[in-house]
């Protein structure tokens, strides 16, 4: 099977066109001499199939940082028969010198330059047929976005891998003589190839950004547009939540019940009020989670992630910090694990091991549904987005205070540099695929942690036979009871206590084994805590749960990025000590007041 590698550097579109190319076939493989994983997809074209690897952004083959030394290793330990170098089209004149290092490596290649729109609102004119004259590649301008330009692309593509042959992996040892020659080159193509206007036109960029990037009024702004987000994904996500528990609580009484009626109780008790109440419980919360990623993708797209980052790199840079590492925050609250691979682009150890320790804190999508699910049983419509923000503002009180006091260990003198895209809204195709990839996410974690956390909290809940379920005589009630003294001045009840140590394999979990232990499901479950514990408890418990200990996949994506079991060890101490000294000093501040 013949092999393509997808490159090009950071924002170029690479991932839109890797989506589009792939459509949901895309899996996740490891390659020799890559020590991460990388994203394929095997395509038919030309009559065959061929498999398409997504390799990581990168802006030299020379340069240090993980990602460019993951490019190097894959292409010098695996057979490539094509290279696709994705470029920006409206960056034309910095992007190519990737293409030109390529070229020295003497492989079967094919430029796409992409955003080719973006360039043509800008009034820049690229002669692709010049261009491919003098790099010998063929060229094609596409908006990987839109789709256009794909359809030729597509064809040119199919045609070189025909004719390709296979290339043995070389040497790609850096010498500077060759880079000094590949600057004059690119040079001389970019003025006999490019013309770009005395002037680019892009004055609702300049406009927009008069007022985003306001030394003064840049970050309310951001931080208004993040709570309106909250705001929004309750009144859209709300009605959408409470439909979806409503068809499971439906399915539940209509055809489930019914059909395992027949089955021993114990066994009823196990299918119905372990495995479908835990996992329907969480996923009623999944279509809060894909409006919240919606509106997520509309502000990464948009490059107003890029603005974040710089109007937050002078803060960023007292601690020890910079605006990449507000932007892997950010990121992190998809998902830590992608946020923490994505540090490999930071050459300075101290800066990127500083980065990952303060990642785990971002409110990830799955610390999100505990929260929405624990907001809307305690706390008013009015006052839930509010709640729900103090806690996304808390994870910046978190951040600042953990680089404050370890940016003296982990210390960088790197320079921050940042593109700033124009402004662009994400297609529909874009959104689609954005939700999908969380409704993914969510069955794949529900085959694996949620499916095994709910059945041992069955487990954990309804042994010894013989004994009430969730009671104090339980497996569960005794390690309740047991971690009582230590997580009572936090107001954390022993059932609540339950479900967070299950929350260190994962955060999912937590919702799914609040089901089991209350044995209730959807609406009543909520009424059910709401009975037992006051909004005082359940924001010390949303505390707790936001700052302790990240999930395993978390630790061990620590452990392999950091390749230190120390640091791996210090991002699960550190959270947790401090889980619990702030969980307790709320709680304990709050009673004080007579709260």
């Amino acid at each position: 099977m013949k092999r393509i590698a997808l490159i090009g550097m950071p924002n170029a579109g690479k991932s839109t066109l890797f989506n589009r190319m792939s459509g949901a076939s895309a899996k996740v493989a490891n390659w020799p001499g890559v020590t991460v994983d990388l994203l394929s997809s095997k395509l038919l074209l030309a009559g065959e199939m061929v498999e398409l690897v997504d390799l990581p952004g990168i802006y030299d083959l020379h340069g240090f940082s993980d990602d460019e030394q993951v490019v190097r290793h894959f292409l010098a330990n695996n057979t490539v028969d094509l290279i696709l170098i994705v470029a920006n089209a409206s960056q034309v004149d910095r992007q190519l010198s990737l293409t030109l290092q390529l070229k020295s490596l003497d492989m079967p290649a094919v430029l796409l330059l992409n955003m080719a729109d973006e360039a043509k609102k800008m009034g820049i004119t690229i002669d692709a047929d010049k261009l491919s004259a003098e790099l010998g590649y063929p060229t094609l301008l596409l908006s990987a976005k839109y789709g256009q330009g794909y359809a030729e692309a597509y064809k040119s593509i199919e045609t070189t891998l025909q004719h390709s042959q296979v290339r043995a992996a070389q040497s790609l040892e850096k010498d500077f003589a060759i880079d000094q020659a590949m600057e004059s080159e690119l040079e001389a193509i970019i003025k006999n190839s490019v013309d770009f206007p005395v002037q680019a036109a892009n004055s609702v960029t300049s406009q927009i950004d008069r007022i985003a990037l306001h030394p003064v009024l840049g970050l309310p702004i951001f931080f208004g547009f993040m709570f309106l987000m909250f705001q929004a994904v309750y009144t859209i996500g709300g009605p959408l939540q409470e439909a979806t528990a409503w068809l499971l609580e439906t399915f539940r009484d209509i055809a489930l019940v019914p059909l395992l009626s027949s089955l021993p109780p114990l066994l009823n008790g196990f299918l119905i009020g372990g495995v479908f109440d835990g996992i329907a419980t969480v996923a009623s919360f999944v279509p809060i989670i894909i409006v919240f990623f919606l509106f997520m993708a509309i502000i990464e797209d948009s490059g107003y992630l890029s603005r974040a980052a710089f109007l937050m790199d002078a803060l960023m840079s007292r601690m020890g910090l910079d605006g990449r590492s507000f932007v892997m925050l950010l990121m992190g609250f998809g998902c830590n694990v992608p946020a923490l691979m994505g540090t490999r682009t930071m050459r300075s150890r101290g800066l990127r091991l500083l980065t990952m320790l303060v990642i785990p804190f971002s409110l990830c999508s799955a610390r999100l549904q505990v929260f929405v699910f624990i907001t809307t049983a305690l706390f008013s419509p009015q006052h839930a987005p509010i709640v729900l923000f103090s806690l996304y503002m808390m994870t910046f009180v978190i951040v600042i205070l953990t680089a404050l006091l370890f940016k003296g260990r982990f210390n960088s003198q790197e320079p921050f540099a940042l593109e700033l895209p124009p402004y662009r809204l994400p297609t529909t195709r874009q959104m689609i695929l954005r939700g999908w990839h969380e409704i993914a996410h969510f069955l794949k974690r529900a085959t694996k942690f949620i499916t095994i956390g709910v059945i041992m909290v069955w487990i954990l809940t309804n042994m010894p036979f013989g004994v009430e379920p969730a009671s104090t005589a339980s497996w569960s009630g005794i390690i309740g009871e047991f971690m009582s003294p230590i997580l009572s001045p936090a107001g954390i009840n022993p059932e609540l206590t339950v479900a967070l140590i299950f929350g260190f394999v994962a955060k999912e979990i937590v919702i799914g084994a609040l089901a089991v232990i209350y044995g209730l499901e959807g609406s009543a479950l909520m009424a059910g805590i709401a009975e037992q514990i006051d909004w005082v408890q359940a924001y010390s418990f949303m505390l707790f749960t936001l700052i302790y200990t990240p999930c395993l996949s978390t630790i061990a994506t620590l452990r392999a990025e950091a390749k230190s079991s120390w640091f791996a060890a210090l991002a699960v101490v550190w959270p947790l000590t401090l889980a619990w000294i702030i969980s307790a000093a709320f709680y304990q501040t709050a009673r004080f007041l007579g709260y």
